[in-house]
């Protein structure tokens, strides 16, 4: 028999009965592998990786972030955020700054440079999202985001 059962002893189906095609996990990764290695190719030509734009479109949205923030915005572990920021700051893409609440903290901010960087490779990361949902249209995508909303509310472990 395939099914199993959890912990309240209810029966849950196996992967194979659901598919791959409809275990939403899945798709998700599929998805956003093939958007960071569409991202990838549109960044070429600007000596960015995919967590430093990461990094750069969020502090474009809200800027003076603690790095514990970023990373959970970026979806990047902090010893790697702390590695990309590190080359951010050498690059002159970012600074930080000790928080006036909390001298231990520091709070990262785009610097002159790093907003203009944004806006240079804003146009391929708009292209990538666009060829994402060709033809998906505008009340799709909004049923599709308030569901992804939802999603994330139900996993959320971070109050922001």
């Amino acid at each position: 028999m395939d099914e199993r059962q959890d912990g309240r002893n209810v029966k849950i189906a196996t992967l194979g009965q659901i598919g791959l095609q409809q275990f939403a996990p899945y798709l998700m990764n599929r998805i956003m592998g093939r958007y960071n290695a569409t991202l990838r190719q549109g960044l070429r030509n600007h000596d960015l990786t995919v967590p430093q734009v990461r990094a750069l479109a969020v502090l474009a949205v809200g800027d003076g972030m603690s790095i514990n923030e970023l990373s959970v915005y970026t979806v990047i572990e902090q010893s790697t955020m702390s590695r990309t920021l590190d080359a951010m700051e050498t690059q002159g893409l970012v600074r930080r700054e000790a928080c006036q609440d909390d001298s231990r903290t520091r709070n990262i901010y785009l610097t002159d440079k790093g907003r203009e960087e944004f806006n240079r490779v804003w146009p391929a990361m708009h292209e990538a999202f666009s060829e994402m949902f060709t033809d998906v249209d505008e009340a799709e995508y909004a049923t599709f985001i308030a569901t992804l909303q939802k999603i994330l509310g139900n996993i959320r472990k971070h109050d922001f």
